[in-house]
């Protein structure tokens, strides 16, 4: 694999609906893992429209291509000499070769280009499986594994992310198969396969070498073997081949350590090997969902720190704006009431207004209180939290005990401290509880902590079940921060300093523009008031 060139391309379209057009396709020379060579990157103006659903995901618009993009034949006659007829390789090549590319140059009566190569998401998910991260979409993995953050949704981005999830992620995967050729990785990545975890039906979330030790489950397969489906037959029939290749599950052979003892005598020592794997996985899972956490909340903090600056820039214009709009609220209601039930009616206006005024006040207090808080750690003490909170969070966290119940409400107190204290940067209360948990504890009026840790497999498999949903809701909840506007004004206040002020004088200004607006209305709402009851307004000027 090593010697082996080939290139690795992706594209972004103008849908998934035929007549699919590229408008970008980038493309890399590989040699054997890694890339060779600078990248092939161009836009394509077909002079089509882009639909919506498309420029959304991958950002180009018509305009944007006739202004940027190149025509098509200008772009494949270079694409052509990049590839020079090597093997084509795409995270998903059935679309990105088949569906758009190969008809794009029968419709412009291009010959083909390159020849076809193997499929990177079905090495993904063979090597991968059952995959740890939840899915096989790129940006998960990307997210999962902790490779480089690349250009999400370009051609290009997309290439250089595949590059890197092949190297860093999929070539010690392959080679531990022993997959050390471009002819036997393409053979295993094209060879019929289906994943070992059941993804429908009854025994959805189940492995399927279960079926060994489950009658049931196995007349499942047997059932769906013989479907009159051809894919689920295929399947069916593909997981009955492999279990009748397998020894029995319940007869995997025992792992037999041999220990000294003090009379130099050996004594022999079952050991579980599912059992240690499992313990392993989860170590590892919570590590990486610490860490996770740790980072996550470092970003939201940073959001939530340029949010609180903005915030108290703005606070007078902010209590200004709401201040008239809950006037004009409050003198609409007393001119409406008025009108149908007299002035009577009207005066009991007066106490509800005030009661929301003196609310607005209590929660603009709250916020300049949460706001003060919001302080930029240092780098050291960044540094120091994220260590402290992946430390106690692979010690005490309740999950470690899911079996011994009399315990989780200490547990689930003490994460909660931790979690709080992580939240808010509150160093000095992770410190605390790292020197002396049960000292915590004590203060806390709650017990001290037993760290014994020994469960049943069934709990395990439950428990990392758990944490590997965790870490992929984790990584979804992060994605969408990283979507947000918030975030976007977070990054780029890092590299500019300046731009909260700048922010701040725009919607500064913007917002004395509405109180402007805000400020007439009320007073004409005051003057309709003073006409009708020929008394100044009862809820003041």
């Amino acid at each position: 694999m090593n010697h082996a060139s080939w290139i690795l391309l992706d594209t972004e379209t103008t849908g998934l609906k035929a007549p699919i057009y590229a408008v970008e396709l980038a493309a890399q020379r590989m040699r054997g893992w890694k890339p060779e060579g600078p990248p092939f990157h161009r836009l394509l103006n077909h002079n089509t429209d882009i639909p919506p659903e498309a420029a959304r995901v991958n950002g180009y618009t018509r305009e944007i291509l006739e202004r940027d993009g190149d025509p098509p034949l200008a772009v494949y006659e270079a694409f052509a000499d990049y590839v020079d007829g090597q093997p084509l390789v795409a995270y998903n090549l059935r679309f990105d070769l088949d569906a758009v590319l190969r008809p794009e140059w029968q419709r412009l009566g291009i010959a083909p280009i390159g020849c076809s190569g193997f499929c990177a998401l079905r090495l993904a998910q063979r090597l991968l499986d059952p995959v740890p991260a939840g899915n096989h979409k790129l940006q998960t993995l990307r997210q999962f594994y902790r490779l480089p953050q690349r250009g999400a949704h370009t051609a290009l981005g997309d290439v250089e992310t595949v590059a890197d999830l092949m190297q860093q992620v999929l070539r010690p995967l392959a080679e531990e198969r022993g997959l050390e050729t471009w002819e036997a990785i393409s053979a295993f990545a094209t060879a019929p396969w289906f994943p070992s975890r059941i993804a429908f039906g009854k025994h959805k979330g189940r492995r399927f070498r279960e079926a060994l030790n489950d009658s049931d489950m196995y007349g499942w397969l047997q059932w769906l073997a013989s479907s009159s489906n051809q894919r689920s037959a295929e399947m069916g029939r593909w997981y009955l081949d492999q279990l009748s290749h397998s020894a029995q599950a319940s007869s995997q052979p025992a792992m037999v350590a041999k220990v000294a003892t003090s009379d130099s005598n050996e004594l022999a020592m079952f050991r579980n090997p599912e059992l240690e794997t499992l313990r392993q996985l989860i170590a590892s899972a919570r590590i990486r969902l610490a860490d996770l956490e740790a980072e996550y909340t470092e970003e939201h903090r940073g959001v939530e720190v340029v949010q609180s600056e903005l915030f108290t820039r703005l606070r007078p214009h902010y209590e200004r704006r709401d201040a008239l709009r809950l006037k004009i609220h409050y003198r609409r209601k007393y001119l409406d009431t008025l009108l149908i039930d007299g002035e009577a009616e009207a005066e009991a206006v007066t106490p509800d207004y005030e009661e929301a005024r003196a609310q607005t006040e209590r929660d603009y207090e709250e916020a300049a209180a949460e706001a003060a808080e919001s302080r930029a750690l240092s780098g050291d003490e960044q540094k120091e939290l994220k260590g402290l909170f992946r430390k106690l969070v692979g010690l005490y966290h309740p999950d470690r005990f899911a079996h011994e119940l009399d315990k989780q409400e200490t547990y689930n107190y003490l994460i909660q401290e931790i979690n709080a204290a992580r939240d808010c940067g509150d160093i000095e209360r992770l410190r605390e509880i790292a020197n002396d948990p049960n000292g915590f504890l004590v203060r806390q009026g709650l017990g001290s902590l037993d760290f014994s840790d020994e469960a049943e497999l069934v709990n395990l498999r439950q428990l990392y079940e758990t944490l590997q949903e965790r870490i992929l809701n984790l990584l979804a909840e992060w994605e969408q921060l990283r979507d947000s506007a918030e975030y976007e004004l977070y990054t780029l206040s890092q590299k500019q300093p300046s731009l909260v002020q700048e922010i701040a004088d725009q919607q500064a200004a913007q917002i004395a523009e509405e109180i402007g607006g805000l400020e007439a209305e009320a007073e004409q709402l005051a003057e309709e008031i003073a006409q009708l009851t020929g008394a100044d307004d009862p809820l003041g000027s």
